[in-house]
C-alpha cells in the first residue's frame, strides 16, 4: 500500500499528542479549557477516534511547549491523516478504522467461531453472510461491502504481506452458508489460501470441548511501528471494540496460545477441511 497510511498517521499523531500533554503535566480538562472545547474532543483526538486539523495541532503544540520542528512535523502528519485511503468510502466508520489498521499490520491473527474471516471469503460466501446478518440491506450497499472484502485480499498478494494466522472453530466448516455449492467453493478457496507461505490456517476440532475462545471471536493486529500499539478487534451485533490496554492484549495473546495448543496442525487442518468439503461436492 503505497504512501502514508492515513489511519496509521492518525494513530501516530494521537499517541504523540497524548505523550506531549502528559509531559506537560496537563489534564484533558486543562487542555479543553485552553482550547475552549469539550474534554470529549481532546479525548477522541488522543484515542484516534476523530481527526484533527493542522490548526488544532499547532494550538495543542503551543499549549504543550513543543518546539517548532516537532510542531511542523505533527502538522504534516495531521495533513497526511486527512488524505483518503481507498477504504474511506466504506459505509461503516468502525470497520473503516479496522481496514486501515489491517493494511499496516505486520501480523494478523484471526480466531472465528462462526464464519470464514472476511479477508478469505469468496464473493458468493460474503454476499450470503452479509445478507443473513443484515436482511434489510440495500443491494447497492451489499455490493459495495462484497467488493470491499474482495479488495482487502490484495493485502495477502502484495510483495511483503503480513503473516496471517487464521484459527477456525470446526463449526465454521459445517455451517452451510449460502448452500452446498457456495460452501464447496469457499472451503476450496480456504485450502488454496493455506498453500501460501505467509498464510497459516488451523482448525480447533469439536473434540477439544470448551476453551478460552469458546464464546468470543477476535482479531489481533500486531504492528512493527513502535509508535502504534497492537490492537485487538472484537465485533458484536451492535458494536465494534478496539482493545489496546496491555491487560486486554495479554488476555488475547493467552487465548491465542491456548487455541494454538488445541488446534490441529496446518497439514491436519487442511485435511479436515478437505474431508468436510467432500460433503458439499455436487
Amino acid at each position: 500500500m503505497a504512501g502514508a497510511n492515513p489511519t496509521l498517521r492518525r494513530r501516530q499523531l494521537a499517541t504523540r499528542l497524548r505523550e506531549l500533554r502528559k509531559a506537560a503535566r496537563l489534564s484533558i480538562e486543562d487542555v479543553a479549557h485552553s482550547l475552549e472545547c469539550s474534554p470529549a474532543k481532546i479525548s477522541r483526538i488522543e484515542t484516534a477516534r476523530r481527526g484533527v486539523i493542522p490548526r488544532d495541532v499547532r494550538d495543542l503544540c503551543q499549549i504543550y511547549g513543543a518546539g517548532q520542528a516537532e510542531t511542523e512535523a505533527l502538522m504534516r502528519m495531521a495533513r497526511e491523516a486527512r488524505q483518503p485511503g481507498w477504504w474511506q468510502t466504506y459505509d461503516d466508520p468502525d470497520f473503516r478504522l479496522y481496514i486501515g489498521l489491517e493494511a499496516e499490520a505486520s501480523s494478523i491473527t484471526v480466531y472465528d467461531t462462526c464464519a470464514v474471516p472476511g479477508i478469505l471469503q469468496t464473493s458468493d460466501y460474503a454476499r450470503a453472510i452479509i445478507r443473513a446478518v443484515l436482511p434489510e440491506i440495500e443491494e447497492s450497499v451489499l455490493l459495495h461491502r462484497v467488493e470491499t472484502r474482495m479488495k482487502r485480499q490484495q493485502l495477502l498478494r502484495q510483495p511483503a504481506p503480513p503473516h496471517h494466522l487464521v484459527i477456525l472453530d470446526e463449526s465454521v466448516l459445517h455451517r452451510p452458508v449460502g448452500g452446498p455449492g457456495v460452501m464447496h467453493d469457499q472451503l476450496t478457496h480456504v485450502i488454496k489460501w493455506s498453500e501460501l507461505a505467509h498464510v497459516t490456517i488451523r482448525v480447533v476440532p469439536f473434540s477439544v470441548g470448551a476453551h478460552m475462545g469458546f464464546n468470543s471471536a477476535f482479531t489481533l493486529l500486531e504492528m512493527d511501528d513502535p509508535s502504534v500499539s497492537d490492537v485487538a478487534y472484537v465485533e458484536s451485533i451492535t458494536r465494534a471494540d478496539y482493545l489496546e490496554k496491555p491487560t486486554e492484549l495479554a488476555v488475547c495473546r493467552e487465548a491465542i496460545r491456548q487455541l494454538k495448543s488445541l488446534a490441529l496442525d496446518p497439514e491436519a487442518s487442511a485435511a479436515r477441511i478437505a474431508e468436510v468439503n467432500q460433503n458439499y461436492a455436487t
